[in-house]
């Protein structure tokens, strides 16, 4: 069993907080975590990340017992497709909705298997022995720029445009999903956030936090919200964390909103 934290917030800038997280266990015994960043105006991004994430609860949380990780993935495929229909229907047929989009990431897991799925720049990170490396690849207009050479990684960090998507889920009748299959290992942890936390806190930042033996899960997630508001706190911030436990079978789940 794995402990589980998430925490969100508006920022320092922001009236909304567009983003919507959630991590459960599901009643089949599978854990499945959720990161989405909504974006469109007059809070259509609020309307989008939840439609999201409320679609793909909805769609798994019937799923039967004793699937494979790579069956859960393929759950949790349809499930964003799914999502990704319900938010282009919703922009579509209402004018104030339109072009409301969101990313997402999500990770379900079976025992120690799991399956990354997303669209967009918020990420996965798997943190193990003091190092931590990044699950997904953004799809984002400065990701193709630093891929293609044309910006650096130091001009990345603070181009103008970083904060622009090349894919998003609900703008697009069609979207693809990319998936990243994970093994946790006992100690190991799986890092779920939006750009909010990535734009303003480095890899090293987070490795750093996750290592602190002083700190537990709850406070680890806790001051990774503090490092990225010490930082600006432009945009909101939404930071889940799983960890897989030093005993599988015998863990406890701790919660947070």
């Amino acid at each position: 069993m794995m402990n589980c934290v998430y925490v969100s917030d508006v920022g320092r800038v922001r009236s909304v907080n567009e983003d919507c997280t959630w991590v459960d266990q599901l009643e089949s015994g599978y854990t499945l975590a959720i990161v989405a960043d909504g974006m469109g105006g007059h809070q259509a991004g609020d309307i989008a990340s939840r439609m999201a994430v409320d679609t793909i609860i909805g769609d798994l949380g019937a799923l039967p017992t004793g699937l494979s990780a790579e069956a859960c993935g393929e759950e949790l495929k349809k499930a964003i497709l799914h999502a990704n229909e319900a938010v282009f229907r919703q922009a579509t047929e209402h004018a104030e909705y339109h072009n409301m989009g969101t990313t997402v990431v999500a990770g379900i897991f079976a025992g120690n298997d799991g399956i990354i799925a997303h669209i967009g720049d918020s990420r996965a990170y798997h943190y193990r022995h003091g190092q931590i490396v990044q699950l997904t690849d953004d799809h984002s207009l400065v990701n193709e720029l630093l891929k293609s050479k044309q910006i650096s990684e130091e001009e990345a960090t603070v181009h103008p445009h970083r904060n622009v998507v090349t894919r998003a889920l609900g703008t697009d009748e069609r979207v693809e999903v990319d998936l990243n299959r994970v093994s946790l290992e006992p100690g190991d942890i799986l890092l779920l956030c939006s750009d909010g936390l990535s734009n303003y806190v480095t890899p090293e930042q987070m490795a750093l936090t996750l290592g602190s033996d002083d700190l537990g899960l709850q406070g680890r997630a806790d001051h990774l919200l503090q490092l990225a508001l010490n930082a600006g706190g432009d945009d909101n911030i939404s930071v889940a964390l799983l960890e897989q436990h030093e005993d599988a079978g015998s863990g406890t789940k701790e919660w947070n909103s």
